[in-house]
This record gives structure tokens, C-alpha cells and sequence, in this order.
């Protein structure tokens, strides 16, 4: 499938400022569904050392664990670690020494499959500590070298219903907020729903008549930043018997008010791609 972002146009972008307009609860009281199931999380880092060096970090959570991936400027190892585990790894691959720590013996779940606290995941390259997650960080390591990490892309897909929601925190100053994605039925059901995207039990906007217009972009104001979301439904439509994803969206900060939403320029788009910002991409599964 191809970037979600090239399938709009920049003059189509519509600024919301719904946002602070006040709360609503009407995604709470118009049907009795629950959210979709999160199946997997994909989050992406971005690691800068003290020698200047740069990493990328990909991590998969699944039902049965998670997997790794780091890479400088290509791809350097892949390596998968068992739900309800505690153990350590260390390898050294592109001239680099990777030291992992984790454990998840006694890691706690809401209702999907990345733990909410009782765990720990630790990254050092090169002896400097590159990613440092869960809630147990103080009972593993005591590292004194500390690289620069930063989480710039997150990745879910969900199967289900209509309904999905989930968290995101869009810069490191900000705060975490609620996200709730739904279609409400309308004259006629599935055939005429209207796309409601819910921040913090706010209504942010509504796309009606679907059907129309399954591809799209919203420009809203949160925490400070534009953020665009952008969404897809094409497949929910035009090919339901398909074996991908029915409905794609992507919520992306943009790095000041001259950043664009697509780039037709290469070299406009690697000076961009160097202060890329977070991007939250949700995917979901045919809706039944």
C-alpha cells in the first residue's frame, strides 16, 4: 500500500479548532459497542549517542512477546523475546556492541498486547543506554552513560467492530491523551456512517456521507502543534473482500506551520525527513 499521506491534496487540508470548543459525550451514548481488539504495537526510536551516532530501534509488541530490530544505516539484527520471560542478550553486529535486558515475568496487560507496568526492556549500544522502558527500570541496571532517545513512530493494528481507541502522546512535553476513532451508523447503517475522531472525550470533527469521502485529511491544534490526521476507507467501500487493512488513519505533527503535508520535492523531503516529527498510524482489520 502506498504512503497514505500521497493520496491527498494540500489545498483539501481543513484546520479544526473543535478541539476547544468544549466536551461531548455523544461517541459514549449513540451505540453500546466496545472498542476493537488490539492485536499488535509497533513503536519506532530514534537513538543518538554521545558520539554522534544515530540508531533507529523498531520493537513489536505481540500476544507472544515482543520483537527487536536496530539498524544504523541498514538493518543489524532481529530478536524476539518470549511473553512472561526475564533474561539478557548481547551481540555485536555492524561494529556495534548491543546489550538487552528485559524482563516480563511479572508484566501486567490491559487488553492488548503491549504490558502496562510490571516489566522492564532496556537497550545499551556501545555501553551508553539507548531505550529504557517499563516501570522496573531501577531493579535491573545502574548506567551512568545516557544516549538521546526519542519514540517517533507508533503502529497499531486492530480486528474488530467499528470502535477503536487508544492513547498517544504527541510530543515529549506534552501530555497523553485519549484517542477514540468511530463510525456511528446513519440512515442505513454501515452503507451511510459518519466518521467521528473523539480527543479527550471531545468531539474533533466529523466526516458524513463516507462513502464519498473515504479519503481525507483534518488539520487540528494539540498540545501547541498542528497535527494532521489523515484517513483511508477505500477497502471498507470498494473492497471488503480484501485481505489487508479496511481502515487506515494517521495522525502526524508537523514541525512548524511551513511544514508541508506531502512533499514533491526530493531534497525538501530528506532536509524534512531529518526533523521528522511523531506520526501515529492505526490500522484495522475488515470491520464485520
Amino acid at each position: 500500500m502506498r504512503n497514505i499521506a500521497t493520496c491527498y491534496s494540500e489545498h483539501a487540508i481543513k484546520v479544526s479548532d473543535s478541539y476547544c470548543s468544549g466536551s461531548s459525550n455523544q461517541a459514549f451514548q449513540s451505540q453500546n459497542l466496545s472498542p476493537s481488539i488490539q492485536n499488535a504495537v509497533t513503536c519506532i526510536y530514534k537513538v543518538k549517542l554521545s558520539t554522534q551516532n544515530q540508531f533507529l530501534i523498531k520493537l513489536t509488541w505481540c500476544k507472544q512477546g515482543f520483537s527487536i530490530g536496530i539498524s544504523d544505516s541498514k538493518l543489524c539484527k532481529i530478536f524476539r523475546v518470549l511473553r512472561n520471560t526475564k533474561g539478557s542478550k548481547t551481540f555485536e553486529p555492524c561494529n556495534s556492541r548491543i546489550e538487552m535486558f528485559w524482563d516480563l515475568s511479572t508484566a501486567q496487560y490491559d487488553i492488548g498486547p503491549e504490558p502496562i507496568n510490571g516489566f522492564y526492556v532496556i537497550v545499551l549500544i556501545n555501553s551508553e543506554l539507548s531505550l529504557i522502558l517499563g516501570d522496573m527500570e531501577n531493579e535491573a541496571l545502574n548506567i551512568e552513560k545516557v544516549g538521546n532517545f526519542s519514540l517517533i513512530s507508533r503502529s497499531e493494528h486492530f480486528s474488530g467492530n467499528s470502535v477503536y481507541s487508544t492513547k498517544a502522546k504527541f510530543s515529549d512535553t506534552g501530555t497523553c491523551h485519549d484517542i477514540l476513532i468511530k463510525f456511528l451508523e446513519e440512515d442505513g447503517g454501515l452503507k451511510n456512517p459518519v466518521l467521528s475522531v473523539y480527543i479527550d472525550n471531545k468531539n474533533v470533527f466529523q466526516v458524513k456521507r463516507l462513502q464519498w469521502n473515504f479519503r481525507g485529511n483534518q488539520t487540528i491544534f494539540l498540545d501547541g502543534l498542528l497535527v494532521d490526521m489523515m484517513w483511508d476507507v477505500h477497502n471498507l467501500f470498494f473492497n471488503p473482500s480484501s485481505s489487508g487493512d479496511a481502515a487506515v488513519f494517521m495522525f502526524r505533527t508537523r514541525n512548524g506551520f511551513d511544514s508541508r503535508l506531502w512533499f514533491k520535492d526530493k531534497n525538501l523531503e530528506t532536509k524534512e525527513e531529518e526533523n521528522i516529527g511523531f506520526s501515529l498510524l492505526i490500522c484495522a482489520c475488515k470491520i464485520q
